[in-house]
């Protein structure tokens, strides 16, 4: 019934407050990442071995979709038609929620990633990139003599 000043969860609230805060004045992004305004939305993350980029970009053509590398600059590129109506006079939009248009997102890969050994694939909605990382920077045990 009644608002306790301090919530049981102060954690959960204060990362309540930041997000708020951050829609509030637009700022630069947590420490947790961008969580929206982006397409394709990316989770990347990898293993010893490689790095791992899934980024979500469901009802695109594979054929519209540019992957491109450049000095260790990582470019997914396209562009999403919109599905809506238009030019019909009888025709009337009421939500339009769906982003529609060129997009771009660009990630900086680590200095490990071997250029030479990526892989692209895109399936049921998301474009899977595997980058593998440079052998010299592989994990390895070294034999005492």
């Amino acid at each position: 019934m009644y608002r306790s000043l301090f919530p049981r969860d102060l954690f959960a609230e204060m990362d309540r407050l930041q997000r708020e805060m951050q829609q509030a004045f637009d700022l630069s992004p947590s420490i947790r990442g961008l969580g929206r305004g982006g397409f394709p939305a990316l989770n990347v993350g990898g293993t010893p071995q490689t790095v791992e980029i899934y980024a979500f970009a469901p009802g695109l053509d594979p054929a519209t979709l540019e992957v491109q590398l450049d000095r260790g600059l990582l470019t997914i590129s396209g562009e999403r038609p919109s599905t809506l109506p238009e030019g019909e006079a009888s025709s009337t939009v009421h939500i339009n929620e769906r982003f529609t248009g060129n997009f771009r997102r660009m990630l900086t890969l680590p200095e490990d990633a071997d250029p030479e050994a990526i892989k692209a694939d895109y399936r049921n909605g998301v474009i899977h990139i595997t980058v593998q990382r440079r052998a010299s920077a592989q994990p390895r045990r070294i034999t005492i003599q």
